[in-house]
């Protein structure tokens, strides 16, 4: 027996660096994408589900929102360089202000609907990152803390989808419904153009997010009710949106199914994204082994669904640019008691 032993471990040796290889070709693979999902390579290929808000026509001489808020002083960039670098805008007066009652109104809106509000950590651990998806994806895309092994967050979706990690949840306690608020930190690797320009693409900004875990025979009917619900609320700011369908080609690495909100900025005629909002299935849920079990008494996965309820940075943009007046900029109604006023002057 013991010359067996000794002759066994070569093999368990090969056997465990064989399964590491495999493991390791495994994670590269994405979510299999949902039979919903739309044909196509890249975002022309998207399919625009509706539309909504009312359309803006600016008063003559109307500008960008990165004129308004040095007319305003509400954001400095040039501080934020100062500070640490291209990106880090510093929102000051009104413009703090107003995003606090943005934070505050999204947070209101979401835990009104039924989700319990968390307030998560910002920097995550290796096997936090890898249970949502973003590694080994989108690893080139954090910071990254090479002291302790930590991850600056890209969204609260990381760390709030985590806090069920190797859990077994009752089934009755479907569905969990999570909301956070949270700076989100990217370092945008490789972006350039007009695209970047003001507050379209920062590194950090803060996003109000939503997050559900459901049984798997219901996640598409939850995902719908997500769509509808970040709907609602940006019909509330009153923004000229649309929803997209994304097609496979342009789906994240996670995702199964996902739908994408943009605003108009009447200022500068493009559409920005503000949303998004994803069924994972049970892609992430496997990595995190958070599970249930069912009324016969057996082990499953659930599935995890998320959104962006909402990122700020773009929204104060077309904020700024479709209110624009010669008396200042008017804010949508549900903001006036969170932000103590009515103008931005």
């Amino acid at each position: 027996m013991a010359s067996f032993k000794e002759a066994q471990q070569p093999l368990a040796d090969k056997l465990a660096d064989t399964e590491k290889q495999l493991n390791d070709k495994l994670v590269l693979l994405p979510n299999l994408p949902s039979e919903n999902v739309p044909e196509g390579k890249a975002a022309a290929d998207n399919v625009v589900i509706r539309e909504g808000g009312a359309k803006v026509t600016l008063p003559e001489g109307s500008v960008p929102h990165w004129d308004l808020i040095k007319k305003y002083d509400i954001v400095d960039f040039e501080t934020g360089v100062k500070i640490t670098g291209s990106g880090f805008p510093v929102f000051k007066g009104k413009g703090a202000k107003l995003e606090r009652a943005l934070i505050s109104y999204f947070l209101d809106f979401n835990t009104a609907a039924g989700y319990t509000e968390y307030l998560p950590p910002l920097m995550v651990n290796e096997a936090t990152a890898y249970g949502t998806g973003q590694l080994p994806d989108k690893e080139g895309q954090m910071y990254y803390m090479q002291a302790d092994n930590f991850y600056m967050i890209p969204t609260a979706e990381v760390p709030v989808t985590n806090i069920y990690r190797s859990e077994i949840v009752k089934e009755s306690d479907l569905p969990i419904m999570m909301t956070a608020y949270s700076p989100c930190f990217r370092r945008e690797a490789g972006s350039f153009g007009a695209d970047v320009r003001g507050l379209n693409r920062v590194h950090q900004f803060d996003k109000v997010e939503i997050v559900q875990l459901v049984h798997p025979d219901k996640s598409y009917d939850v995902l719908e009710e997500m769509v509808d619900h970040v709907e609602k609320l940006l019909s509330s700011l009153e923004l000229q949106y649309r929803i997209i369908r994304l097609c496979g080609g342009d789906m994240s690495f996670a995702s199964a199914l996902t739908y994408d909100f943009e605003v108009f900025s009447a200022a500068q005629q493009k559409w920005l994204e503000v949303s998004s909002v994803s069924n994972f299935e049970a892609f992430q849920t496997n990595r995190m082994k958070i599970r249930f079990k069912n009324e016969n008494g057996k082990t499953q996965l659930l599935h995890s669904l998320n959104g962006s309820s909402l990122a700020l940075t773009r929204i104060v943009a077309c904020l700024l640019e479709n209110n624009q007046t010669a008396e200042g900029i008017k804010l949508p109604v549900v903001l006036h008691h969170y932000f103590g006023g009515d103008t931005i002057s």
